[in-house]
This record gives C-alpha cells, structure tokens and sequence, in this order.
C-alpha cells in the first residue's frame, strides 16, 4: 500500500510531485467563472495575481510531506479593504480560499486540496500599535517573529513564542503555535490579544472588539477622547469577561475560519540576564523524570528542550558541536543577575540527583546562540540520517506526571517497529517528536510509519493528553481528532464552521 494511502492523504507522495492541471479549475474540477481572474487583477493589479504553474507549485505546499496540491490562481493583497474584496468576490462565486503565510507549516495547511485561490498575505508586513507601557504590538500576516523582535530592539520587550521556524505571527495564530519558550511565556494562544478577522464573505471581525480612533487621556470628561492632539488607537486591556472568547476561537483555527490580517500581542520584558546549559542523563527515562522535578521544585525554567540520543548525534553532526551520545536536556534560566546564580544551583542539584553530567552553563549571546541553533537544526540534522528520504513529525502533548512513561513506551515502541525517529520535544510543557525518517518508496517502512503514528496519538489520548500539541490538525490528524473530541464534540465545531462559512470556502478539507 503507497503511503498516500496509509495515511490517508489523496494524491501521489510528496511536496515536489505537483502535477500540473489543464486550465483553471475549482477543485472538483468545475472551472472558475468567467472572467474571473481578471476579476481578481481589478482588486489587487496584474502584477499582483499568478496564475503561472510553478507560482502555483509553491504555494501548494509547507514543510510538510503531504501531497502538493496547487492553488489555481494565487493573489498578493496589500491592505485588508482588498483581502475584503477579494473574499466576498470569492464568496459569490464560490471558490474555495485558502490563506498563505510563509508556509513553514508542517500539517498540509496551505495545500488547496479543492483548488480554489491562495491568498499570499505575506506583503501585508505593517507594525503597528506598539505600546510600550501597555506590553502590546499590533502585527500584519506579513511580520515574521524575527522581524518582530529586530523591530522591538532597543525596546526592553521582545516577544518570546519560538516554534523554531521564522514562521508569520498570524500564521502561529492560525495554528496555535508554540516552541521553546513556552513553559515559561505561554503558547500563541495567551498570547493574543485580539484579532482582525476577514470572515469568508468578507465581513470585518475585530474578536475583542474594534479598536476606537482616539484613546482616553487625563482630563478627558466625556472619555470619547475628543479634542486631543495625536490621539490615537487603543491599546488593548489585558483581561476581559465580556462575551464569548472569540479570539481564542480563531487561535488553532488554521484558516478555516477567516483570514487574520491583523493580530495584536502581547509582549514580554526582556530578562535582565540569561543562561543555558546541557546535561547528558544515563536514559530517556532519567532525563524526563528530572524535567518532571525540576518543574515540581518551581524552578523558573524559560526553556527545557529533551534529545534523545538518536537526536543528539544527528544535531551534533550536522552542527558540527560536540556532545555526548546520551539523552540530554538543554536548559535556559532567565532573571535577574543575582537570582540566576540561584536557580543554576537548584537546576544543578536536580540534574545531579537524576544521574546527569556535563553541566557548563553559556551566558553570552554568541555562546547560547550556538546551542538553540544546534536544537532548531533538528528537522534537517534528523533528515541527514538518510539522505534522499521524507521526514514526518509527530506532535503529541501529555500530562506532565505521564510524561516519563509516555516517552519510554514511545522509544521503545520506534525500536521495535525498527524505524528511525529520533525524538526531540518542549518536555517543560509535556510536548514532544517522533521525527519519522522513511523512504516513500517503501510500502512497507510506510505501512510502519502509519501504524506507529496511530498508536503513538493514542497513546497520548489514553494518557490524557493531546494528538496535537503545537502543529495543528491539518490534514493528517482529523482521525485522531474525533477520537479526542468525541462525535458530540466534533458535530459543536462543524456547527460553529457552518455558521461562519456555510459554504465550506475556507481553507476546505483541513481539521474537519
């Protein structure tokens, strides 16, 4: 059986294997109204349409292994009057859109598996709102995290949320994403703030409400904020009870929903110091049960990144660092200068007690500079393991106290299925990866990959936990979604879908 089919995806194996449509088509074949790009030209321009195959190609896919599935038209808004456009054009006519960030995902979420047309939202790159006694930013689908945090040098704020990839903000909205940082500063999903939503007919969604053009000042009676020079947009407030919570419904929403063109966050204050270091443990089992502890004593860990030894051989290479082959952990302390002396001493004590060595804490920029860019190599170090192969990540998400069973019965369940998957993960909030190498041509190895798959994920729901802790459902986890959510619960999110695009055009055949 070709893994297409294993895992239940459609259409020939692999990203690069896009075979070219005749014509322009809505996915099931039915062609797109007449006129219709040159509709699509009159909104944004001509040179702000493609209809050209390999434009087509690269927007048909992410990072993911699944099937490239080609757009048939793809356009570039510049301000979201024109994303409004161009959806209620869509809307009449009924052709599917899907929403396009820098596609780094890793789901199949920008693949337009019923054809339709590709918003590129990646010209719509303004900063706005930054509100530095308020801690919040306001950021167009087109500012990547790297460019949001240049943006904020100088500042004393950056924002923390680092899934690895310089990934779109609104695009980690989209997907609920996480990374790194998240045991100390929270996923996307606290995160944000409110959200300028474009809903499928081209209706205009602010999820905390619309921002008002003046902002109160002292002495302002009326609180309209008339009559003040410079006035300008409010800064959102930091807790509301006010109404159903629909910014975090359209956070994990993954396109299907709307397109977010604008999404105020929340920042962080830089820490005063930093310090990272490694620790090589004698099994998978003692490095968890110390990531389990280290929690358990209020350690303020920023970051708590696992490895096995699969995976530290594999970075350590294609890094060109040198470490022990054994399980390890890679911890960063963040605080002040004198209270981190404090919390390297108590990490330190808790490595020691599990077994771990090789304790050298890296306090300059340069130095734990090298060692996160040895940990965001994975996904390339893990497919350097067998050049000319796929890779396939796992993202389960289980209860802390699960944690250390959940992770040995997984590593010796990848050893029995005789599979490499070496195993990396965010262990600080119970989240980690099976990075799956195989050959596509094997449909046997591919048969493997899927029955490991199945049981890993219910594995997690077993333990209370999640298929999907950061990557989203997309296209390869709706059977495991059911299981999750239950039928009753699975039929509520249609409803919710079906109320909000009851014609099925957004981001059509992902999540549901």
């Amino acid at each position: 059986m070709a893994l297409r089919r294993v895992l239940g995806l459609g259409g020939a194996l692999g990203r690069r294997s896009c075979c070219s449509k005749v014509g322009l088509h809505v996915g099931t074949g039915r062609p797109l109204p007449p006129d219709f790009v040159e509709a699509l030209r009159a909104v944004v321009g001509g040179p702000n349409v493609s209809t050209a195959m390999a434009v087509r190609e690269q927007h048909g896919h992410d990072e993911s292994m699944h099937t490239c599935a080609p757009p048939d038209a793809v356009v570039w808004p510049q301000a979201v009057g024109q994303v409004q456009e161009l959806a209620a054009l869509c809307y009449r006519c009924r052709v599917p859109m899907v929403p396009f960030g820098t596609g780094t995902g890793l789901e199949g979420g920008v693949n337009a598996v019923q054809g339709g047309i590709c918003f590129d939202l990646s010209r719509m790159d303004t900063i706005a709102e930054l509100s530095l006694e308020d801690f919040s930013v306001a950021v167009e689908p087109g500012v990547t995290r790297k460019a949001l945090n240049s943006h904020l040098h100088d500042t004393g704020l950056w924002f923390p949320v680092d899934p690895g990839a310089d990934a779109s903000l609104c695009g980690m909205a989209a997907t609920g994403a996480s990374g790194t940082n998240a045991v100390r500063y929270g996923t996307m999903r606290p995160n944000v703030l409110n959200l300028r939503v474009v809903l499928p007919d081209g209706r205009l969604l602010h999820t905390a409400g619309p921002g008002r053009q003046a902002r109160w000042e002292p002495g302002d009676r009326d609180g309209l904020g008339g009559g003040h020079a410079g006035a300008h947009s409010l800064a959102p407030c930091r807790k509301r009870a006010a109404g159903y919570d629909l910014t975090s419904l359209f956070v994990g929403s993954e396109g299907t929903l709307g397109f977010l063109t604008q999404a105020t966050l929340r920042l962080h204050p830089l820490p005063e110091a930093a310090a990272v270091t490694t620790a090589a443990f004698p099994s998978v089992r003692a490095a968890v049960a110390c990531t389990v502890q280290v929690l358990q004593a209020a350690v303020p860990v920023a970051r708590i990144e696992f490895l096995d030894e699969v995976m530290v051989g594999a970075c350590g290479r294609f890094s060109g660092l040198e470490l022990p082959a054994a399980a390890t952990l890679l911890l960063e302390l963040h605080g002040s200068r004198r209270g981190l002396a404090e919390q390297q001493q108590q990490a330190e004590e808790i490595v020691r007690l599990n077994g771990g060595s090789g304790l050298a804490w890296a306090e300059e920029p340069e130095e734990r500079g090298r060692l996160w860019a040895m940990r965001h190599s994975a996904w390339y170090a893990a497919l350097a393991l067998r050049p000319g192969c796929q890779g396939y990540s796992t993202d389960v998400c289980v209860p802390i106290s699960r944690l250390p069973d959940v992770v040995v019965e997984t590593k010796r369940d990848l050893q029995d299925s005789g599979l490499t998957g070496p195993m990396v993960g965010h262990v600080g909030d119970g989240n980690f990866h099976c990075l799956l190498i195989f050959d596509p041509q094997d449909p046997a190895e591919a048969q493997r990959v899927h029955a490991f798959t199945q049981r890993l994920g219910r594995r997690a729901l077993a333990a209370g936990g999640t298929c999907t802790g950061e990557h989203g459902v997309g296209l390869g986890k709706r059977a495991l979604l059911l299981e999750e959510l239950g039928q009753e619960g699975l039929d509520t999110l249609r409803r919710i879908k079906a109320a909000l695009d009851p014609h099925n055009l957004m981001n059509p055949g992902k999540v549901l």
